[in-house]
């Protein structure tokens, strides 16, 4: 029942009868000679926004990087050619190079599904970044603002930041609904007609061309690495999987499901070393766990209620070890721990609770009573940093704004098509078929090992059950991994990183 329709009723019923005494009013009067019908005014149309071009530089690798950068809207069309929707998008162009047509260019793209694209766009690969303090695990002081990024990846590589349809300032147009873009392959088609038309547009179909999606973008960028290649012959060089999933089997907290359980093992195990609740060498601890939840943990999952006494205290006793929760906890969940409840008892004789996103986090607790977290304090911490140092950019730098709300992170999305036949979400094969059509493209992997909403071991599982895929595309592959989280280039260090990674990547796939 919806809690405002009394209200709303009440409200109409008291207009209506006003309406009425008003209009008997009106009748009993004479009508004046001088009167003059009233015409409507036509609804106001929304405030067209025109897109901006500004001419910058960045200081990148000890050398100055001049570029320009653009900030609009892309409309897209229909078959007959009529607006369906206008997709948000800032691109920045290097523009000290002789030949542009031939520069690589990548679009990147985050997930949700309901993201806009703020998170990759000024948190690691553009030439501004939010300014946060530290290594990304301390709540930031209030208005947080951009600075130059002498980490992006612009001097090796042009960029396109681009929001999907009812994120960020991306709407439909009108006689378009928002829900014909909310699904898996609604999202996948526009969101290829998107690289199309702004490679068309900017004349860059000879530039070697990359996609990275973080999160739920890499369920978009392995659907639209195929998309391009067979439907418009775009054939791509390399495919950036950052702090993504293929298939959602991994992430699936069901009763009869354990592969979840195996898939998140080894990040409860440097998450805990992390905390300080294990100890040894992260490498060793790693190898260890991973070989215990591909061994003696999946075997014992899969005996079920048959597991005996003696098994099932024994692999309590070694799961207890690789996390530090007590095995009278895991013998009390039946050896599965969900992230919700690892999250909230890690660190529960503390009164902390940690991320999400960002495991390294841990802050107070709301509610000690509380059996599974009941907030992520990871993304408390960026949101509004993200948001406010955005807007500011967009607004005070680049002169764009809109009358309308800048969706962050956004649940109109919702309800998703998931287009999957009553199966679970597997973009794998999607992914296989791409590299199968065009052996040169490659693939690259990155995780960070604090993430406890898209483990890397999710991934990893992924590509190990490619089955068909020839071996020498298998070495196609690569995997690099991180000490932060699912955003992990808010840590300094794996910012570093993370370009280093980036820039041999690209280098490798362009030769």
């Amino acid at each position: 029942m919806n809690p405002t329709f009394p209200i709303l009723h009440s409200f109409a019923l008291v207009t209506s009868c006003v309406l009425c005494v008003m209009a008997s009013v009106r009748a009993a009067q004479p009508p004046s000679k001088a009167a003059v019908p009233e015409t409507p005014e036509p609804p106001a149309k929304p405030r067209t926004v025109e897109p901006v071009t500004r001419q910058s530089s960045v200081t990148i690798d000890g050398r100055k990087v001049a570029y320009e950068v653009k900030a609009g809207k892309l409309t897209l069309t229909k078959d007959d050619g009529t607006p369906s929707a206008s997709v948000f998008h800032v691109s920045y162009v290097r523009t000290d190079v002789k030949d542009p047509a031939t520069r690589p260019v990548m679009f990147a793209f985050n997930g949700g599904p309901g993201s806009s694209a703020v998170w990759l766009h000024l948190g690691m690969l553009g030439p501004k970044m939010v300014a946060l303090s530290g290594d990304g695990t301390a709540a930031p002081v209030p208005p947080v603002r951009v600075t130059d990024n002498a980490s992006s990846i612009l001097d090796v590589c042009d960029l396109v930041f681009v929001d999907p349809v009812s994120t960020g300032y991306s709407r439909v147009e009108n006689g378009s609904k928002p829900e014909e873009f909310h699904g898996i392959n609604e999202d996948i088609a526009a969101c290829g007609d998107f690289v199309r038309r702004w490679i068309s547009e900017h004349d860059r179909w000879a530039s070697p061309k990359f996609l990275l999606g973080e999160s739920y973008g890499g369920i978009r960028v392995a659907g639209l690495s195929k998309q391009l290649q067979s439907r418009y012959g775009m054939m791509l060089n390399g495919v950036v999987l950052l702090s993504s999933l293929l298939d959602f089997a991994t992430l699936e907290d069901a009763a009869a499901s354990d592969l979840t359980h195996l898939v998140f093992l080894p990040t409860y195990t440097t998450v805990a070393l992390h905390h300080g609740r294990i100890e040894g060498s992260r490498d060793e601890l790693l190898r260890r766990s991973r070989e215990f939840a591909l061994g003696t943990y999946s075997s014992a999952l899969l005996r079920g209620n048959e597991l005996d006494a003696a098994s099932r205290s024994s692999v309590a006793g070694e799961l207890a070890a690789l996390t530090g929760i007590s095995a009278e906890i895991w013998l009390r969940h039946d050896l599965r721990i969900s992230p919700w409840l690892f999250r909230s008892e890690l660190l529960r004789d503390q009164g902390k609770v940690i991320g999400r996103f960002d495991a390294r986090v841990a802050w107070d607790v709301t509610d000690r009573n509380a059996l599974v977290a009941e907030y992520d304090p990871s993304y408390s911490l960026a949101y509004g940093a993200f948001a406010t140092a955005l807007l500011d950019y967009l607004g005070r730098d680049l002169g764009y704004k809109e009358d309308q709300p800048y969706e962050i992170l956004t649940g109109k999305v919702h309800p998703w098509k998931w287009s999957a036949d009553n199966d679970v979400v597997n973009v794998s094969g999607h992914l296989m078929a791409a590299m199968r059509d065009n052996p040169r493209l490659r693939i690259l992997v990155m995780a960070g090992h604090a993430d406890l909403a898209t483990p890397p071991e999710g991934v990893a599982h992924s590509i190990r059950h490619m089955i068909g895929l020839p071996d020498s595309l298998g070495n196609n592959i690569r995997t690099v991994e991180y000490d932060a989280g699912h955003m992990f280039y808010l840590n300094p260090p794996d910012l570093v990183k993370s370009r280093k990674d980036l820039v041999e990547f690209i280098d490798t796939a362009v030769k």
